[in-house]
């Protein structure tokens, strides 16, 4: 409903000289995501895939996902209106006719939890496995395509080039192609969006996608690729020591550095071949 990019009035210092000059800056706004019209979580994103940014959002904070880990049916979303019927800027209404109001306000205390201190222990790591799907052994990837995937990404960021203050994820085959590419100012939004479009393309599990995210690898970024089911995930930056514990534990392959002929693969190095 607004735009990603704005102009901006900035002055360039340049060998000891002010210029006066405009530039382009990435969008930083709030999104409210209500669940059963009930207030849920606000993420700071940059415009644009709103609608696939909330459904991967509530896929990647075990909403969409029953205790078998089988998907439930996704989401009416729409924006919400105000008393004319015209839709509010920044805030979507996602409808789950089957979620219970107890479990809508369970998610509510959870987000508020987690905001503050990450994942907090052992129970909410057996969560996260109860409800991923179990990763599929078929998908790998060849080191060339691996070693490919930085420069197509980087040709795909059209707001990164524009403003260079944008994240970007990727989904990927396993034959090294991008799929879908979405960029925000967070990277887990950018994770979000990308997860959020396959679902709704009627993707699940994302076994047959492999992900690429342009910063490093949080715990936070394999846990989301592990509930979508994605078996791979890269990274031009390095690894945390919690995402590779989990992905070792998952049967998950993480690499990071990928950059030029090199890379580090910190789990599940069967799944690159030559």
């Amino acid at each position: 409903m607004t735009e990603a990019i704005k102009a901006f009035s900035v002055h360039r210092l340049s060998r000891g000289t002010l210029h006066a000059t405009s530039d382009l800056l990435a969008v930083e706004e709030p999104l409210e995501i209500r669940l059963n019209e009930q207030p849920l979580a606000v993420v700071m994103r940059t415009p644009g895939d709103d609608f696939n940014l909330a459904c991967g959002f509530l896929l990647t904070e075990g909403l969409l996902t029953g205790a078998d880990g089988r998907l439930v049916p996704l989401p009416g979303i729409d924006w919400a209106r105000d008393e004319f019927g015209l839709p509010i800027p920044n805030v979507v209404v996602c409808m789950l006719a089957s979620l219970p109001a107890a479990t809508v306000a369970a998610a509510q205390r959870r987000l508020y939890a987690t905001s503050s201190c990450g994942i907090c222990g052992r129970a909410s790591l057996e969560r996260i496995f109860l409800q991923a799907p179990s990763l599929q052994r078929h998908f790998t990837l060849t080191a060339a395509a691996l070693n490919q995937l930085p420069e197509k990404l980087a040709a795909a960021q059209s707001h990164f080039a524009r403003t260079g203050g944008l994240h970007a994820a990727a989904l990927f085959s396993d034959a090294g192609e991008l799929v879908k590419v979405c960029e925000d100012i967070g990277r887990h939004n950018a994770v979000d969006k990308a997860l959020g479009w396959a679902l709704q393309q009627g993707f699940y599990p994302l076994t047959d996608f492999g992900l690429l995210v342009s910063g490093r690898l949080s715990f936070e970024m394999a846990q989301k690729a592990l509930l979508a089911g994605i078996s791979l995930v890269a990274a031009i930056s390095a690894a945390s020591s919690l995402a590779v514990e989990l992905a070792g534990a998952a049967g998950m392959a993480l690499a990071g550095f990928v950059r030029g002929e090199q890379a580090v693969i910190y789990a599940g190095h069967e799944r690159i071949i030559r």
